[in-house]
């Protein structure tokens, strides 16, 4: 182990709080069965685990895709955020090596804050100007991890008020079984109606007959309490 991974993993242990961590794995679904099945926390807030990101920003890839690949949760969550530190302070070329680093171990980063702390700032950021067809691909994976992937990077595009390919791979994931990938769908409609309602309302009056109601529900949040109401009454009870 180099010095630099053991001094994270020193950092990360003397601020392991059982009681948290069993907390965290209720939260995460970490039962058998669960889409966390088997995911071991140590119970560290997030906000520690940012400072020590920070702290140890440094760290080599090598260093990075070892913690990626270890079964305790706070470990490849603390690896994101460094590969996510790493990738604002690169060049064109460098960022383009992190992507590569980042699609090639994507099947660590397999939680829904896993997915969330990094896609959207690190290949979503990078397609920004760039060919998408491998969102395209990831969003038709059997993977939710990766579906999920494929929703969220496209955070960035919505914030810069592009919203095409969000709304395309909305419409792949509409029928989605999972209501991780409904929560997330509706999240960046939400996302789109907060720049442009116009953009929200018409995918959803397009889809109201098929949209799930957890998507929906995300979807519609900020509106007002008539408008939601609406909303709900046409879509029909929508279950998998």
């Amino acid at each position: 182990m180099s010095k630099e991974r053991e001094n994270i993993t020193e950092d990360l242990q003397k601020l392991q709080d059982p009681e948290r961590a069993t907390i965290s794995s209720k939260f995460f679904k970490t039962g058998k069965g669960e889409y966390g099945e088997g995911d071991i926390f140590l119970g560290i807030k997030v906000l520690e685990l940012r400072k020590i990101a920070k702290k140890h920003s440094g760290v080599p890839l090598d260093d990075i895709g070892l913690l990626m690949k270890n079964n305790i949760h706070e470990y490849r969550l603390i690896s994101l955020f460094i590969l996510v530190l790493k990738y604002n302070k690169e060049d064109s070329n460098g960022k383009k090596e992190i992507v590569d680093f980042y699609l090639s171990n994507l099947k660590y980063v397999n939680n829904w804050d896993l997915v969330d702390s990094s896609a959207p700032h690190i290949l979503g950021n990078f397609l920004m100007d760039k060919d998408k067809s491998i969102l395209y691909k990831l969003a038709r994976s059997d993977n939710l991890w990766e579906r999920r992937t494929a929703m969220l990077s496209t955070f960035t595009f919505i914030k810069n008020n592009r919203f095409d390919d969000a709304i395309k791979i909305s419409e792949i994931l509409l029928f989605d079984k999972h209501d991780l990938i409904h929560k997330a769908v509706g999240w960046m409609l939400r996302e789109i109606g907060k720049r442009d309602l116009k953009t929200e309302e018409e995918f959803l009056q397009k889809h109201f007959k098929e949209i799930p109601r957890t998507m929906l529900r995300y979807a519609i949040e900020k509106f007002d309490k008539d408008k939601r109401k609406f909303y709900m009454s046409r879509s029909p009870e929508y279950s998998h």
